[in-house]
């Protein structure tokens, strides 16, 4: 028996289209198979592909599964941003709904109409896990082609989260970023020996008028040499900054805009929202805007 599908190209992260982060989306995905799925991941051959179901239970109101071209995930940033950007285009869809994927069930808000609907993720704070010690940080950087010189003092090289956890590295400035050289190889090793397979390397831009940090990413342990647009690692990041004191806030709301995928030719825009309380972040939000690239509809054997 044949079936359509319909599928969508999505640029998460900006609104301008072949820049931000591309993700496919597949709706109306009940009934396809894990090889089907990773099957359309690997010809899409996004980073990561959002496929959309119907809900399973009462807890929430849509389903989502996410694959690379390798393996599924269970939570992504970006391509829930580019999802609900086009169910969001539908006629009567709602402003607010709960997500359930593999990792978690999130809260989702569109905010705002249109073109510039902006999609909004609420997420339980990440946990930091541990700091580097002298011998893997020395290792990192030199898969990085980073000096010691390089790093932002105020920055303790600390994994953070869980399901995908990413090394948090800080350095002194943008020109850091520009002169990183990734060792591929040894990073993916590295990954195994920290247990992070991803590697988020920032410098804080607080004399911006536009953005507070701008960033790099690689994770190729997960195939994915460098990420232009990570919305999960900026909620990671948040967590961070307010963890080290570098980042003001009122000790009930913090917010900052983080700025990545300028060496790619691909620059996006994350936005970040942390409600807090007692001085300690309660909830994330990654807030993102998205394009539409394409739609399509293939058929099924």
């Amino acid at each position: 028996m044949t079936r359509k599908i319909q599928i969508h190209q999505v640029d998460a992260f900006t609104l301008e289209r072949f820049t931000g982060n591309p993700a496919g989306v597949v709706l109306d995905a009940d009934g396809l198979t894990d090889a089907q799925m990773l099957a359309i991941a690997r010809e899409l051959n996004n980073a990561d592909t959002a496929f959309v179901f119907a809900p399973d239970g009462d807890d929430h109101d849509v389903r989502m599964r996410f694959f690379t071209p390798r393996t599924e995930a269970g939570f992504v940033g970006h391509a829930t941003v580019a999802a609900q950007h086009v169910l969001a285009a539908r006629t009567g869809a709602p402003a607010r709904l709960r997500q359930k994927s593999r990792a978690a069930i999130v809260d989702v808000e569109v905010r705002g109409s249109g073109p510039q609907r902006r999609i909004a993720i609420r997420q339980n704070p990440p946990p930091l896990g541990r700091e580097l010690n002298d011998r893997e940080r020395l290792a990192v950087l030199d898969a990085l082609a980073l000096a010691t010189d390089d790093l932002d003092p105020r920055c303790p090289l600390r994994i953070a989260g869980t399901s995908s956890p990413r090394l948090l590295i800080g350095v002194r400035g943008t020109e850091a970023l520009n002169h990183l050289k990734p060792d591929m190889t040894r990073l993916t090793t590295l990954s195994a020996q920290i247990g992070a397979p991803g590697y988020f390397v920032f410098a804080l831009t607080p004399d911006s008028s536009e953005h507070f940090t701008e960033s790099r990413m690689f994770a190729p342990a997960l195939g994915i040499g460098e990420d232009p647009v990570s919305g999960n690692a900026h909620g990671l990041l948040g967590v961070y900054l307010v963890h080290y004191g570098l980042m003001a806030h009122d000790r009930r709301t913090a917010a900052f805009t983080g700025v990545q995928g300028r060496w790619l030719h691909r620059p996006g825009r994350v936005q970040i929202e942390l409600e807090m309380g007692g001085g300690t972040v309660s909830a994330v939000w990654i807030i993102g805007q998205a394009v539409s690239v394409f739609q399509t509809e293939i058929t099924l054997d």
